[in-house]
């Protein structure tokens, strides 16, 4: 189906542009709020920790089930009615749980919010990837990260919120919802360019597996940040409570200081890997997260040194999805963008839904240092995958495939 893009002042680039990232904002505080609230609200009802997981999974669950169909409906209706839809069963969804606490309902819920959220991530990723440039990629989707980074950041402070009324972080959340929805009414519709090719149309399987040849290191970025953030909003605050550490201190300090620690390092980490290339700046960034998680079980005692630590990790790990995704964008055509996108969707909701199990096992099993040490041996697989990806480029390049270049800004 043919479309033209239209061009009006509600339409223009930068105005679009910031809507686009406050659509990402309210995203983030939506899912950055409802991983620890309902964590908490499980754990007081007595529900067990892997059982608490379970219930955290079943978000990534419905990212996984719809990502495989949001391409066609993109393409056919455009961007903005997909978003207006994500928005609108994101807040009738976020009002819904507090009216019956049960498990199985707060299971489907959460399956609803993840498609709802899917819906808004794909459609904001391609439209903001496929109107910049090489060289301003890394920096605009660097401010795109960081907008679902302040949401995110927000939104373990509602669990305060919890001791007034158990309604008032499911009130915000809608409200926010809503005033995100009524900023969309007022963008033009657009439409993917006609040349880019979609994973829905033919030969879906031989172009999943191209994106993988060519790019697979640049999609695990995306499992591990889903795994990093749904371990640490979803299961810290259960293993907080069975150590005896201060909650007020780990949802009002700790989780915050981990996501705004990421804020101050997303847009420069983003503009030196326009400088200086992606995989550079990827494996350095997982060298030295490795280091602060493993000093973390020895700094639980000095709380300060804790936060120290989270927010130091937050600043060198928070840019892992961001990253991943404009490496991506370097790596595959723009034919295969959309497709690289669903594919990395689905990673970092299967490393989300990966992330509260194991975290619920290891609190169960292992007890002190769990998430600790659950964090550390994924960033040893990372670094592992990245130094065989780098190995398998030089290879390409000695035989005469040429190597992705650097995008010069």
């Amino acid at each position: 189906m043919n479309h033209s893009i239209h061009s009006t002042d509600s339409n223009h680039p930068v105005y679009r542009y910031w809507v686009l990232v406050g659509m990402v904002l309210i995203a983030g505080f939506s899912q950055g709020m409802l991983l620890p609230v309902l964590a908490i609200m499980l754990e007081g009802a007595g529900v067990s920790s892997s059982w608490n997981g379970l219930n955290a999974a079943a978000l990534y669950i419905g990212i996984i089930l719809i990502s495989p169909f949001i391409e066609k409906p993109v393409r056919k209706y455009g961007y903005k009615p997909v978003i207006i839809i994500g928005l609108a069963v994101m807040a009738f969804s976020l009002i819904l749980f507090p009216f019956w606490q049960a498990f199985w309902f707060w299971f489907v819920l959460r399956m609803v919010v993840g498609i709802a959220d899917s819906l808004i991530h794909f459609s904001t990723q391609i439209w903001i990837s496929t109107t910049s440039t090489p060289a301003n990629r890394g920096r605009q989707l660097a401010i795109y990260g960081l907008a679902f980074g302040l949401g995110f950041g927000f939104g373990p402070m509602m669990t305060r919120l919890l001791e007034i009324n158990d309604f008032l972080p499911f009130i915000l959340a809608t409200s926010a919802s809503m005033i995100a929805w009524l900023f969309m009414l007022f963008l033009k519709n657009e439409w993917p360019a006609n040349d880019f090719e979609t994973a829905s149309q033919l030969n879906t399987l031989s172009r999943y597996k191209k994106v993988l040849k060519l790019a697979w290191f640049a999609l695990l970025p995306g499992f591990f940040y889903g795994y990093l953030e749904a371990s640490l909003h979803g299961s810290y605050p259960v293993y907080a409570m069975r150590m005896g550490l201060d909650m007020d201190f780990v949802t009002v300090f700790l989780l915050p200081g981990f996501v705004f620690g990421s804020l101050i390092t997303q847009l420069p980490l983003g503009i030196l890997s326009d400088k200086v290339g992606r995989d550079k700046v990827l494996i350095g960034l997982i060298v030295i997260g490795l280091m602060l998680f493993l000093c973390m079980p020895f700094a639980e005692e000095q709380m300060w040194l804790l936060f120290s630590l989270f927010a130091m990790a937050g600043m060198m790990l928070g840019s892992l999805y961001s990253l991943g995704i404009t490496y991506l964008a370097d790596l595959v055509p723009a034919s295969l963008l959309p497709t690289g996108n669903v594919m990395t969707a689905v990673l970092f909701a299967l490393g989300s839904m990966v992330g509260p199990v194991m975290g619920g096992f290891l609190i169960e099993n292992v007890g002190e240092g769990a998430i600790y040490y659950s964090m550390s041996a994924m960033l040893v697989t990372m670094l592992i995958a990245g130094i065989i990806f780098q190995y398998q480029l030089h290879v390409q390049t000695k035989k005469g495939s040429p190597r992705p270049a650097k995008i010069e800004s």
